[in-house]
């Protein structure tokens, strides 16, 4: 089954199938993350500790999304 076709089925058959691939990969031993994503978190929680880091709502989020 492609995306095609797991697009044209109902949101519950959808659900079904994210929530099956889900649990395959929970089965699975995943990658270790890259060691610049252990970069830019430290950058990110230093700016929270400075208080320098910016904190929207989802709303503003959505409001600030290109359309």
């Amino acid at each position: 089954m492609n995306i095609k076709a797991i697009k044209k089925l109902p949101p519950r058959e959808r659900v079904k199938i994210m929530e099956e691939i889900w649990d395959s990969l929970a089965e699975e031993e995943l990658p270790e993350s890259p060691a610049w994503h252990e970069e830019v978190l430290a950058a990110r929680q230093r700016r929270v500790e400075k208080g320098e880091a910016r904190f929207l709502t989802l709303d503003e989020l959505k409001r600030m999304k290109p359309a």
